[in-house]
């Protein structure tokens, strides 16, 4: 730590030009629905996965290997997902109610990406452990800042 403190400083780079305004005016990929935010609730994934099967599935057995999720959270999970389109929600005319989800072919065509995601994060263990290691220990990702 000593060394990198007594080091020369870094020659001055130039400025980043500033970001443009219309970065996120991609017509293809506006406002909503944005594709990053497919992923972006937190449990989205645990659902595609509980789902992957192409079977449907009752709410409590959602719930079994999702109990860390209350049962408020998982529910405005499914309803954005169904807004979203990605899994449809089918209620059967029994008393008491049957309520079942089930993966839409667009929610199936997430699995792919979901797997390419969960690979790299695989890949970068390590590198993402020691990242988070020297941010706790400097509060930055980078000691020598």
């Amino acid at each position: 730590m000593t060394e990198q403190l007594l080091a020369a400083p870094a020659p001055a780079k130039a400025p980043a030009p500033p970001l443009s305004p219309a970065l996120f005016a991609d017509p293809d990929c506006v406002d909503s629905p944005q594709p990053v935010r497919v992923f972006s609730g937190k449990w989205t994934p645990m659902v595609l996965r509980c789902l992957q099967d192409g079977r449907s599935r009752r709410f409590s057995e959602l719930r079994v290997p999702m109990h860390r999720v209350t049962p408020k959270v998982l529910t405005e999970t499914l309803r954005t997902m169904e807004r979203d389109g990605l899994l449809t929600r089918t209620v059967h005319d029994e008393n008491p109610p049957r309520v079942e989800y089930a993966l839409t072919a667009l929610g199936h065509s997430l699995i792919g990406p979901l797997d390419t995601a969960c690979d790299w994060a695989r890949a970068h263990t390590e590198e993402i452990g020691e990242a988070r290691d020297a941010y706790d220990a400097y509060g930055t990702a980078d000691p020598s800042a």
